[in-house]
């Protein structure tokens, strides 16, 4: 009996070093990235949702699924830390949800599942790294902005709005704000990346301009 209880002792052990290394893997993704969430947090994720994960077999509660929705509240709380807003956009969603993803891994490992969590993993790692090329291949062949700026009257907006066209950007007004000293107008614009940063560039050197910002 000290055997066998020696030996499920170690495959624990097994397993709950699997989960700090594939922790690790994903963590390290997004420490390089710079992301809010890092390196420690996905190993601690991982590692946390396996030892629940082994405790609620041990202890052989009725309803072992009743833990296992229980850690992923947890997780939801957790992620929701990390989202934040931006300037123009929610940062912070894909870094939320891989916290989500690594649990389900940690989970995986604990109840045994070896070969489902490296699946999990290397999915994971390419879905953050692969997928990340196609995701900038849209981006710059579809670049959503938002600009403020600021002219001295009505005209002056009509030509900004034809400015808009001769560099084949989309554009919608936002908001626009009065005064006797100017008009301030704040457009979302549309196109390529290479279209936005020539626009910026008549920006910079625009005499109708008062100021801008995007």
């Amino acid at each position: 009996m000290d055997f066998l209880k020696d030996h499920s002792i170690q495959n624990e052990l097994v397993l709950i070093f699997i989960s700090v290394i594939l922790g690790l893997f994903i963590g390290a993704e997004r420490e390089y990235r710079n992301k809010s969430a890092g390196l420690r947090t996905f190993i601690l994720v991982c590692f946390g949702s396996c030892l629940f994960t082994i405790l609620s077999i041990k202890i052989g509660i009725k309803d072992p699924d009743r833990l296992a929705a229980n850690i992923i509240t947890g997780i939801g709380f957790l992620g929701a830390g990390v989202i934040f807003k931006g300037d123009n956009k929610i940062d912070g969603i894909t870094t939320a949800t891989t916290i989500w993803a690594t649990a389900s891994i940690g989970m995986a490992v604990g109840s045994g599942y070896v070969y489902l969590s490296l699946t999990g993993t290397v999915l994971v790692l390419l879905i953050l790294s692969s997928l990340s090329y196609l995701q900038n291949f849209i981006d710059n062949n579809h670049k959503i902005r938002e600009y403020k700026i600021v002219v001295a009257n009505f005209e002056d907006v009509q030509y900004f709005e034809d400015l808009f066209k001769n560099y084949h950007l989309k554009f919608f007004v936002v908001r626009q704000k009065f005064s006797t000293a100017n008009i301030a107008t704040t457009w979302t614009l549309t196109g390529k990346h290479t279209d936005h940063d020539r626009f910026i560039d008549q920006l910079k050197k625009n005499q109708k301009i008062q100021s801008y910002e995007f």
